[in-house]
């Protein structure tokens, strides 16, 4: 039965690639990526073999942990993409649990991330090359250390079958574990800088993190190295029970998810709520603009298009703050609405099948264009204009602030435009509806990255009159250079708008039918 199910992994990734060639084009992409950075991965872990044991045992610590805490974090962050073995697959099917077990942990090793896993970590046994006993240990360690992160990766998976079931379950833990990656660079200088001022950080944090399930299995067989075999030996035992642990905690969840499969219960509703249909007029722009607002706090894909837009310029700022300047929070607002403009360019892709009713009940293009400007305009421009306020503030540069409003609107009303006519013309493999945001579907060729890249020069062209006049305004310091940027955001960027919704709206009404055609072939 085993090899049954490995056999069933192998089938499986054989026919995705047949499916699609851009399947098989992102997984050698995939396999390309992953031999670089095992390729970086081998030659620091050789470089160590010529350092001291302390620093050695540090650095493997330190990354092995990561990799584990990895394994366990992914699966939750990646909870709406689809698994070749789901354990919810297997409700109907009366396979023996341990062979079952062990066929799904094996299975773990059948692809990029497995493969990858392993490889990198017997790279180990060549840090300690020098030391007989400790590299032996270290090619025991590291099979043990890989198969910790694939029993972990499914305990998490089969625990949470029923709660990734639930839309909101889904929703919030993507978005809340999706914070972090973005602020990643930002703690990652700040650890680097703790580092520099207090040479004993990081070593410390490798020892302790040595005695927990997390870095156990890496530092055993720097303790052999450094002599100290009790330790050693103590730290394996750790690294014996973890594994033993979530193994049977996968066990007991795994057979719990077999038993009491996921259904969906029904929902009773009170009516008179229209929530954001009472915000806007009952017209079609007002009907198409409630509607997209929904989707901007409801859709995941959609929040964490919002969360990146307020989020990346404090990415921006924490650098620019340890080095002393603020100078970049000045154009927080302007990237912020940049980033939250430009997403709606692939407005009509996330609708999916869900744009048969604009195109059923005969949505005038232009209606459908200004509705959705409308409804990511007022959340964009607020957006920006406190930025603004904040920015002003900080650096003390009120004087700056007209030709930064000038900017923020600039970018706000003429990236608004220029998406309304990107979104009528092309179409992506979005993630679908109830999907994980982070989903990557195959197809969006280099002809889509093209347009997004031109779409990104083209807005840039648009807003040149206020990029210039705002560069002047700095440059000489004169408020009136502001305040002309001011009146040309405003007025430049409501005509381009205008041109935009009247341009989308025309493609649009020609477009609809091969734009639903599009979206139903890419489901």
């Amino acid at each position: 039965m085993v090899a049954v199910l490995l056999r069933l992994k192998l089938t499986l990734l054989r026919n995705s690639l047949r499916r699609s060639p851009w399947q098989l084009v992102g997984l050698i992409i995939g396999g390309l990526y992953g031999l670089a950075v095992l390729a970086v991965a081998i030659a620091g872990l050789l470089a160590l073999s010529g350092a001291e044991v302390e620093l050695a045992k540090t650095v493997i610590v330190l990354a092995g942990s990561a990799v584990i805490l990895g394994w366990l974090v992914i699966p939750v962050l990646a909870s709406g993409v689809d698994m070749t073995l789901d354990p919810a697959r297997f409700t109907t099917f009366a396979v023996p649990m341990k062979q079952l077990l062990a066929g799904l942990a094996l299975s773990g090793f059948l692809g990029i991330p497995g493969a990858i896993t392993l490889l990198a970590s017997l790279g180990t046994v060549g840090t300690w090359w020098r030391h007989p006993l400790a590299m032996l240990a270290a090619a025991v360690c590291a099979v043990l250390a890989v198969l910790t992160c694939i029993v972990a990766s499914r305990a998490i998976t089969s625990a949470s079958t029923n709660l990734s079931s639930s839309r909101r379950f889904k929703d919030v833990s993507g978005v809340l574990l999706f914070l972090p990656l973005i602020l990643l660079a930002p703690i990652i200088s700040g650890l680097s800088r703790g580092g520099e001022n207090s040479a004993d950080v990081l070593p410390g944090i490798a020892q302790t993190l040595s005695w927990t399930p997390l870095g156990a299995v890496w530092s055993v067989p720097a303790d052999l190295a450094a002599g100290a075999p009790g330790q050693a030996a103590l730290k394996f035992l750790i690294a014996l029970a973890s594994l033993a642990v979530l193994a049977w905690l996968w066990k007991i969840s795994l057979a719990k998810a077999l038993v009491t499969p996921v259904h969906t219960a029904g929902v009773r509703r009170t009516g008179g709520k229209l929530g954001a249909f009472n915000l806007f007029p009952g017209t079609e722009v007002g009907a198409v603009a409630a509607r997209a607002t929904i989707y901007w706090f409801r859709d995941p894909r959609y929040t964490v298009s919002l969360i990146t837009a307020a989020v990346i310029p404090l990415v921006f700022t924490v650098p620019a703050l340890q080095s002393g300047s603020l100078g970049i929070l000045n154009f927080a607002g302007a990237i912020a609405v940049f980033l939250l403009v430009w997403s709606i360019s692939a407005d009509i892709s996330y609708d999916n099948t869900a744009f048969t009713l604009h195109v059923a009940s005969g949505v005038r293009g232009r209606a459908d264009r200004a509705g959705r400007a409308l409804a990511c305009g007022v959340l964009a421009v607020p957006l920006g204009i406190i930025y603004n306020l904040v920015g002003a503030a900080v650096n003390s540069a009120w004087v700056y602030l007209p030709a930064l409003l000038g900017l923020t609107f600039g970018l706000a009303l003429s990236g608004l435009g220029l998406s309304s006519v990107v979104s009528a013309w092309f179409t992506y493999n979005a993630p679908a509806p109830g999907d994980s945001p982070f989903k990557s579907r195959p197809g969006n060729n280099f002809a889509v990255l093209g347009a997004q890249l031109g779409g990104y020069v083209g807005l840039g062209v648009l807003v040149l009159p206020e990029i210039i006049l705002t560069a002047v305004a700095f440059g000489t310091g004169r408020p009136v250079f502001g305040w002309i940027c001011l009146a040309v955001g405003l007025v430049l960027g409501t005509v381009l708008l205008a041109a935009g919704i009247v341009l989308g709206g025309r493609l649009y009404d020609r477009r609809a039918p091969e734009l639903l055609a599009a979206l139903v072939k890419a489901r």
